[in-house]
């Protein structure tokens, strides 16, 4: 396969170089970042030196339960940077923990991981704006408006009649603008998803999300929105999440690149990429695994959407099958390169620095 070699110009001090020269290489040397994805902490370190071999370079991850509100959020929150905090200390071959741009060169020339933190909730800030600044002093760099449900910031997905931004999302906006901090709009309700991109000063990312056009879920996000979030310089992630493309089962993968063509094609190829939301482990649906989801989800678990991923794309390998199927279907290099990387160490600029 040829491929472009980002070594020496994807990256120069965290910004993008804009002269590329071209030779075939192995897959490995693109530079591949999953807008929202798993790293837990049962996987082996064969798994952990499969994914790097397979090209991950950079992951954002989720750092606890969204389904929480108030005190217990914020504890949770505190939590949840612990965890990752020592996951990562007792990783130091594979993973460590990313603030800056730059840190994606640091991750391809170490062959590591760079893993950034993310909430995909709001409600660990309360309505105290301080606690922004005190969550990015311990490392986090990116942070939903909403999960599902209604919170002081604005409606999640899963309202019927929820509000838009609120008056207090409006000063969490600007307050997370102000500090770097990268506003993600998955999960959100139409309404606050839109005012949201138009009260930020700064481009946003709906990091992990399908298209409502094509499939009307709750989770997805209609063409009016994703055009705004391209329009203000920002990222649409497609998801990896079945049940918001299909439901079916059996040889179904065709729905996801579906999903990422027509997002290029609505949004232009310079702002989509990536946002599995999966994990990484080869999985298999027996009642052990199916157990474990349950705990997990809570009132989401819902056992008609299982398996939640294509079998095609379960496993570490993942981002090498995408790349060589988008492929087959015509997608140019170029693009590929963008969608799988590039876009988003564009986005990561222009917020973390």
């Amino acid at each position: 396969m040829d491929r472009r070699n980002f070594i020496k110009n994807s990256l120069a001090g965290g910004l993008l170089v804009s002269s590329l020269d071209t030779f075939a290489m192995q897959p490995k040397d693109v530079i591949v970042i999953d807008a929202m994805g798993e790293i837990r902490e049962v996987y082996s370190d064969s798994l952990k030196a499969e994914m790097i071999d397979s090209g991950l370079n950079a992951i954002t991850v989720t750092l606890c339960d969204p389904k929480s509100f108030e005190n217990e959020a914020y504890e949770l929150a505190i939590a949840g940077i612990n965890d990752y905090d020592r996951i990562i200390r007792e990783n130091p071959e594979f993973y460590f923990k990313a603030t800056v741009t730059s840190d994606i060169e640091k991750a391809f020339k170490s062959k590591r991981i760079a893993i950034y933190y993310l909430f995909q909730n709001s409600t660990q800030f309360g309505r105290d704006l301080s606690n922004v600044d005190k969550f990015y002093k311990l490392g986090v760099r990116s942070s939903q408006i909403t999960y599902n449900w209604q919170n002081w910031a604005g409606a999640g997905c899963y309202e019927e009649n929820g509000s838009g931004l609120t008056r207090f999302g409006h000063e969490l906006v600007a307050k997370m603008n102000e500090v770097g901090m990268l506003i993600d709009l998955s999960h959100a309700g139409m309404e606050t998803m839109t005012d949201t991109i138009q009260a930020s000063r700064e481009p946003i990312i709906v990091s992990h999300t399908c298209c409502k056009d094509l499939y009307n879920h709750k989770r997805n996000t209609t063409d009016f929105n994703m055009r705004a979030t391209a329009e203000k310089g920002g990222l649409i992630g497609i998801t990896q999440m079945r049940p918001f493309m299909t439901k079916t089962i059996d040889n179904a993968v065709h729905h996801y690149y579906e999903h990422i063509e027509h997002a290029i094609n609505v949004c232009g190829e310079d702002h989509v990429c990536i946002g599995s939301d999966r994990d990484h482990r080869r999985l298999v649906m027996t009642q052990k695994y199916l157990d474990e989801l349950k705990k997990e989800e809570g009132e989401n678990f819902d056992p008609t959407m299982w398996p939640l991923y294509f079998e095609e794309l379960n496993g570490p390998t993942r981002m090498q099958t995408i790349w060589d199927d988008l492929s087959s279907r015509g997608m140019k290099e170029s693009t590929l390169e963008k969608i799988m990387g590039t876009n988003l160490i564009r986005l990561y600029s222009m917020i973390y620095g």
